[in-house]
């Protein structure tokens, strides 16, 4: 049976988010993933994860001015130092939460620059964050994302992903693979799944269109589930989708899976 974490981005998003912790232990969930904690202290976090006995299973590098739109700035030339600074903070916070993998946004794409620098940048950047992760015994991802809801984004395929995983070359990155952005991009999702296992560190999901709850569009989750289990995923599964209502009412497909 696959291991869920809600994540408390999109989950629970009515209420503040320090107390989404609680509304998700409620809801049944045992771990939490986020985009990230850095509005709040290490501190504060860490109590409400404690106070709900709930494991964090993932969070993201600092990614640049978020509510400006960007969206990473790893593959950037002219924030390289920026970039290092924030492996720094994002290791500070790994420390004091106890997550195990940090998620590495590549960033849109800088006009007027020169795909092969974003991409040298990206790698060097990448080799560097590998690096300082594995001296805190910390894992990095990297996570293709559909060129349709950020127009623009670097990184847009698994097998960019793996090229690059395989171009960096350090045992400590791996491929955040998420269903909902494959789907768009790419499909053949089981099939790609499979052939990329021992490259994926983590899976994200989200039905498309919509990008809801699983059982609310096209993918068919059940057979995914099965599937997964049967090639040999042992990771989590963030649940990075909008409910279509609220998270509590959406919830029947997870609890129809543990019926």
């Amino acid at each position: 049976m696959p291991q869920f974490a809600a994540n408390l981005t999109m989950l629970f998003n009515e209420a503040p988010f320090l107390e989404r912790f609680e509304r998700a232990s409620k809801a049944g969930f045992n771990a939490v993933e986020f985009l990230f904690p850095y509005a709040y202290s290490a501190a504060e976090i860490k109590q409400q994860l404690d106070q709900h006995q709930l494991t964090l299973v993932l969070h993201n590098l600092p990614a640049g001015d978020w509510d400006a739109g960007e969206r990473g700035i790893a593959c950037h030339p002219d924030r390289v130092e920026e970039f290092r600074q924030g492996v720094a903070r994002a290791i500070e916070y790994a420390r004091v939460l106890g997550v195990q993998q940090l998620n590495c946004l590549a960033g849109k794409t800088p006009v007027g620059v020169d795909p092969k620098l974003l991409h040298a940048t990206l790698v060097e950047n990448l080799r560097y964050a590998a690096a300082e992760l594995k001296k805190a015994n910390l894992r990095l991802l990297i996570e293709p994302i559909n060129t349709f809801d950020i127009p623009g984004f670097f990184l847009n395929t698994t097998k960019q992903a793996a090229d690059i995983l395989a171009e960096v070359a350090a045992d400590n990155l791996f491929i955040q693979y998420d269903i909902y952005h494959a789907q768009r991009m790419e499909g053949e999702l089981a099939n790609t799944i499979e052939k990329n296992l021992s490259k994926i560190g983590h899976i994200q999901l989200a039905d498309n269109p919509g990008r809801n709850e699983p059982g609310t569009g096209e993918i068919n989750y059940p057979y995914l589930f099965k599937f997964l289990d049967r090639i040999g995923y042992h990771g989590w599964i963030g649940c990075e989708y909008k409910p279509a209502t609220n998270t509590e009412a959406g919830l029947g497909w997870m609890k129809h899976l543990n019926s």
